[in-house]
């Protein structure tokens, strides 16, 4: 930043304490925040369908285009923007967790520059992922720009979040309970007004931009009735097998990906994969809102308009086939899109599936005909999505709120209900953590609402671990010991260590008060006699604080020494992690 831009900030900031209280401030932020958040989603959307009407030109060769359009995601990260473009939400929870909410600034274009490649050329995710990951990248940035501490930067980067939300979907409400479900911020009145802000004005930014068009169309014909309650339970289980099925196929496939280390050799494999399913199944193409659209308003000859096997529509068990033909093959493609470094999110193909899948549920117990009347496939489909989402996700409350807001009514709210609840509760059983969350939840660095887990994550090992120990040898002698440890240490811990400073044990200055004024020993008793092993050792690699925590409290133990691949680095007390748990509690609540 130029000295020009520095002085003008300082200036800025100066004027802020005089004239704005801090929370005005914030609510300035937020205002801002949202309306960067609302542009930036206007622009990847537009981005994108660019580039689709582009490439509907040649419709005769589509199936060629997912691979070139990996192909030039991969070049714009390497020759562009020069740095890994990770997973949007996951990325930025990382940067929640792990990095005090700081995220770097090229991160407020990549995903601009490279999903709309990925997504436009056929790639089978969606933008939501990208489109909060660049308003969250935003968010953060303002943040920095205006030296504002490390909560309020969460807040906005989850007001951030709101905002893109709101804008894709044109559903606000929705939005806000999506950033606290996703982001585990608290619900209370410092926190609700910045999102209620951020949100709003990126909505109307939308507005401005799109006028009223709404990425799902849908208009609410049939209300739920008593009778369909049964139907409803069993469609909540349905999606939430699949639920199980969708994370599970990601992960598998995302692993796969993960052990072929060529760039050029994923995207390969990936291109030609994609390549070949959408060249049988053309609806998987792209993110896959024409297709949910038109199941919304039980239009079938627009999904089966162009298919390879000639489907007749006319045939409901044919349509069910290709359906869950659909269900199936939609989270592949997704899985490989990513694989194969396609820039983009689950969201869409979230939608995607639920979609179809309530769809096919009711269409297939019309075809039964064994109800007194028939189901209504638009309101299933719609119920579906929210299934899906709160399964996948493990976000039921914002799958509720977004359907319940997209119908401009609340007559589904009762299924939307019963439909999420189910299926969230099946995969939770079996997925413990959603697509977003999983990694980072594996190596213990996921911020949750519950707020001592959050502070032990939050807390930084190098800060309590303690290094002013003389340490000693197993050949010393007591002698040596006496005259050069004990007399020269303000402790009362004498780590011993190898000549490669191994960890081996300690040496307890009560261990050796007895003995320790006996001269005739000085000379004859080694430390090799005197140490004792430790009552548990902190691995500075795999432990995480919770893990100390509870070594403490298992052993008794008042220190603990710290190793790094067996090499001894110091010891932490438990008054000192006590005192760090403290103040970083009254940071995380403040």
């Amino acid at each position: 930043m130029s000295p020009q831009k520095k002085n003008l900030i300082t200036k800025f900031l100066i004027w802020k304490y005089k004239h704005l209280t801090s929370q005005q401030f914030i609510y300035i932020v937020s205002i801002i925040i949202g309306l960067l958040s609302g542009l930036a989603a206007v622009t990847l959307k537009n981005l994108t369908h660019l580039i689709q009407e582009e490439v509907h030109n040649y419709q005769s060769v589509f199936y060629i285009f997912p691979i070139i359009g990996l192909l030039l995601t991969l070049l714009m990260i390497k020759y562009v923007i020069k740095h890994r473009v990770s997973h949007g939400i996951p990325s930025t929870l990382h940067a929640i967790s792990k990095k005090k909410g700081l995220m770097e600034r090229y991160k407020m274009y990549s995903s601009i520059l490279t999903a709309p490649i990925t997504v436009g050329f056929g790639g089978s995710v969606g933008l939501e992922g990208p489109t909060v990951a660049t308003s969250a990248a935003i968010g953060s940035n303002v943040s920095r720009l205006f030296h504002l501490n490390r909560s309020t930067r969460t807040l906005l980067i989850g007001a951030a979040a709101a905002a893109a939300m709101s804008s894709i979907f044109k559903a606000p409400i929705a939005a806000i309970v999506f950033a606290i479900e996703i982001f585990s911020l608290d619900l209370t009145m410092v926190s609700l007004i910045p999102l209620l802000l951020s949100s709003i004005s990126a909505i109307l930014t939308s507005y401005f931009f799109l006028g009223d068009n709404s990425i799902l169309r849908f208009e609410l014909t049939d209300k739920f009735t008593l009778i369909d309650t049964a139907y409803y339970v069993a469609l909540g289980v349905s999606c939430g097998l699949i639920s199980v099925y969708f994370s599970k196929i990601y992960f598998l496939i995302g692993d796969f990906f993960s052990k072929v280390a060529n760039p050029y050799k994923r995207l390969l494999i990936g291109g030609i994969g994609l390549g070949i399913i959408v060249y049988f199944i053309p609806p998987l193409f792209g993110e896959g809102f024409k297709t949910i659209n038109n199941l919304l308003n039980n239009n079938v000859t627009g999904v089966f308009g162009q298919n390879y096997f000639e489907i007749v529509t006319e045939n409901n068990w044919w349509i069910i086939i290709f359906l869950l033909g659909l269900v199936a093959f939609k989270i592949v493609a997704t899985s490989i899109t990513f694989g194969a470094g396609g820039v983009g999110g689950v969201f869409a193909p979230t939608l995607f599936t639920g979609s179809v899948t309530g769809f096919v549920f009711a269409l297939f117990f019309n075809t039964l005909n064994i109800s007194s009347h028939q189901l209504s496939t638009g309101n299933f489909a719609l119920v579906g999505m929210a299934g899906l989402m709160a399964g996948v996700l493990h976000a039921p409350l914002t799958a509720i709120f977004l359907i319940a807001e997209i119908t401009s009514g609340h007559e589904l709210f009762i299924p939307l209900m019963i439909t999420a609840a189910i299926s969230y509760l099946i995969t939770k059983k079996y997925i413990p953590f959603n697509i977003y969350a999983a990694e980072l939840a594996k190596k213990g660095e996921l911020m949750t609402h519950d707020k001592d887990k959050n502070v032990l994550m939050l807390m930084d090992i190098d800060k309590v671990i303690e290094t002013n120990f003389i340490s000693l040898l197993p050949e010393m002698k007591l002698g040596y010991v006496v005259k050069e440890a004990v007399a020269k240490s303000s402790r009362n811990n004498f780590p011993v260590v190898n000549d490669k400073n191994q960890y081996l044990g300690v040496v307890l200055l009560d261990d050796i008060r007895g003995i320790m004024f006996d001269q005739t020993l000085y000379d004859t008793v080694t430390v090799q006699e005197l140490m004792q092993n430790s009552k548990g050792i902190i691995d500075y690699e795999k432990n995480t604080m919770k893990e100390i925590m509870k070594k403490f409290q298992d052993s008794g133990a008042w220190n603990l020494p710290v190793v790094k691949n067996g090499i001894y680095m110091g010891f932490i007390s438990k008054s000192r992690l006590l005192t760090a748990y403290r103040r970083k509690l009254i940071e995380v609540t403040n």
